[in-house]
């Protein structure tokens, strides 16, 4: 019994054809690999900022101070200013632990990094404070911790991030619970 023949027969060309279509699929993967990173320490420790090295901003073409989105684990995204770091690699990107949390990773993850284009300047920000970080404090939060964390200061905001300020005794964990308008502001 010739089963090579028998082979042919049942299958007269058909496996030639789905082979060529197969490379297919890394296309698409390498398109969209320059937006993929993998999350480093970052050494500032700005809660607005991430840092992508001077050619990888060039590639995804984005400038100094513009905004990016950034995806993290569990459909959670936020919005930061991006900065050049010269001393980063290509697959990289710098962030601090405040952007870590609120993206749901951790070092070593990876996130995507989009371009947002114009946020709208946020016309209302409601921010309440975490309750065990505020235990034993006195005064007025306003002006010891958020006055001078958004004064002057260019920061996005997204409805649900937590962020951290420093000030007056201790540290004070705060969480974005409004924005007008829309999700991000700055």
């Amino acid at each position: 019994i010739d089963f090579l023949a028998m082979a042919d027969a049942t299958q007269p060309a058909a496996p030639a054809e789905p082979a060529a279509p197969a490379p297919a699929p890394t296309g698409p993967k390498k398109k969209r690999s320059p937006n993929r990173l993998v999350v480093e320490e970052a050494l500032n420790d700005d809660n607005s900022v991430i840092s992508l090295s001077q050619a990888k901003m060039e590639e995804l073409n984005l400038f100094r101070g513009d905004n990016v989105l950034i995806k993290g684990k569990k459909r959670k995204d936020t919005v930061c200013i991006v900065l050049a770091d010269d001393n980063l690699d290509d697959s990289k990107i710098r962030m601090n632990k405040v952007v870590r949390k609120n993206l749901r990773v951790r070092l070593g993850d990876i996130i995507s990094v989009h371009a947002c284009g114009d946020v709208p300047y946020g016309k209302r920000v409601h921010v309440l404070p975490l309750d065990d970080t505020i235990e034993g404090i006195t005064g007025n939060l306003f002006d010891t911790y958020l006055k001078p964390y958004f004064l002057e200061a260019y920061r996005p905001a997204r409805q649900g991030d937590l962020f951290l300020v420093r000030g007056g005794f201790r540290p004070v964990e705060f969480k974005v619970v409004g924005v007008e308008p829309g999700e991000f502001v700055i």
